[in-house]
C-alpha cells in the first residue's frame, strides 16, 4: 500500500516577501514583486522589468559568509528556502535518520551570472584564470546537493530540469518517493536566478516578455486578453513532505495531504501551451 504523505513546512525567497509571513502577506494586500530591473542597465533590451528578490541577506537565513561566498544566488536562494522550511517543520535533526531524508530541488537554468563573468575572465586572461568553481557553480544540481552538505541528508537527491515545470515536478517525485517508501522526508521545491544579461537578453530574441515597462506592477497578467508575455523572476519556494506516519510519530503540525500528481505533455511548441488544452487535461 501506498504511503500517504503531508506538507509539514514551508520556506520562500520572493521578490514580495524573503520568508512565508512577508509573502503571504504581500499576496493578501496584493503587493507586486515586479518593477523596474535594478541588478544591470537595461536600456538596451526591449524589456525593461523584473521581479527581482529585493533586500535578501543570506547570513540571516542560515548561511555563513563562507557558504555564501561559493555559492551563486539560486543555491544561496534553496539553501535558505530548506533553512526556513526545516525550521518550520520542526524538525529535530539530531533525532532524525538522515539516510532516510532526502532533497529534490529543480531549477530550469541553474547559474548564468557566473558564466558570464567567467567568459569574460577567459577572453581578458585565458583558460588558467578561470575560477576552479565554474562547473560546480553554473550545474542546477548544486541547489540540492548544497543542502544535502549542509544538513547531513543522504537520503535520494537529484534536480529535476524541466524548465518552467521544474519546481513542481520536484515536488511531485518526491511525492512519489515517499509514497513508495523510498524516503520518511523530502525537501522539495524549485529555485532559479536568472536575471541576467544573457538571460534577459534571450528571452527578448524569443519574443516572450512583456513589454509593459511603464506599468511593471500589471505587467505579469497571464489569463487577460491583453497579455503581451510573461515577466522574468527569480527566488524559491520549498516544502517539507513526509510520510503521514512518521509526521504522526513526532507531533508535527501538518499543513495539507499531497493526494496525488499528474504529468503529460502536449507535445507542441517550446514556449507555448497547446490552445485546445488537451495536454494539461491529461495530466488530471
Amino acid at each position: 500500500m501506498e504511503k500517504r504523505v503531508v506538507v509539514t513546512g514551508l520556506g520562500v525567497v520572493t521578490p514580495n516577501g524573503n520568508d512565508v509571513a512577508s509573502f503571504w502577506k504581500s499576496m493578501k494586500d496584493g503587493k507586486s514583486g515586479v518593477g523596474k530591473l535594478t541588478s544591470f542597465d537595461a536600456s538596451a533590451f526591449d524589456c525593461k522589468i523584473a521581479a527581482e528578490i529585493k533586500g535578501f541577506d543570506p547570513l540571516s537565513q542560515g548561511l555563513t559568509k563562507k557558504e555564501a561566498h561559493r555559492m551563486e544566488k539560486f543555491v544561496q536562494y534553496a539553501v535558505a528556502s530548506s533553512y526556513q522550511a526545516i525550521n518550520d517543520a520542526g524538525l529535530d535533526l539530531e533525532k532524525e535518520n538522515k539516510e532516510r531524508i532526502g532533497v529534490i530541488v529543480g531549477s530550469g537554468i541553474g547559474s548564468l551570472k557566473i558564466i558570464e563573468d567567467q567568459h569574460q575572465v577567459y577572453l581578458k586572461g585565458g583558460p588558467s584564470r578561470l575560477t576552479p568553481f565554474l562547473i560546480p557553480s553554473l550545474i542546477v544540481n548544486e541547489a540540492a546537493g548544497q543542502i544535502a552538505i549542509k544538513y547531513g541528508f543522504l537520503g535520494p537527491n537529484y534536480c529535476i530540469n524541466t524548465a518552467c515545470a521544474s519546481g513542481s515536478h520536484a515536488i511531485g517525485d518526491a511525492l512519489r518517493v515517499i509514497q513508495r517508501g523510498d524516503a520518511d522526508v523530502i525537501i522539495a521545491g524549485g529555485t532559479e536566478s536568472a536575471i541576467t544579461h544573457l538571460g534577459i537578453g534571450g528571452f527578448c530574441a524569443l519574443k516572450v516578455l512583456s513589454l509593459r515597462n511603464d506599468e511593471p506592477e500589471r505587467a505579469s497578467r497571464p489569463f487577460d486578453k491583453d497579455r503581451d508575455g510573461f515577466v522574468m523572476g527569480e527566488g524559491c519556494g520549498i516544502v517539507v513532505l513526509e510520510s503521514l506516519e512518521h509526521a504522526k510519530a513526532r507531533g508535527a503540525r501538518i499543513y495539507s495531504e499531497a493526494a496525488g500528481f499528474g504529468m503529460s505533455c502536449d507535445a507542441y511548441l517550446i514556449s507555448a501551451p497547446v490552445a485546445e488544452g488537451y495536454g494539461a487535461a491529461l495530466a488530471m
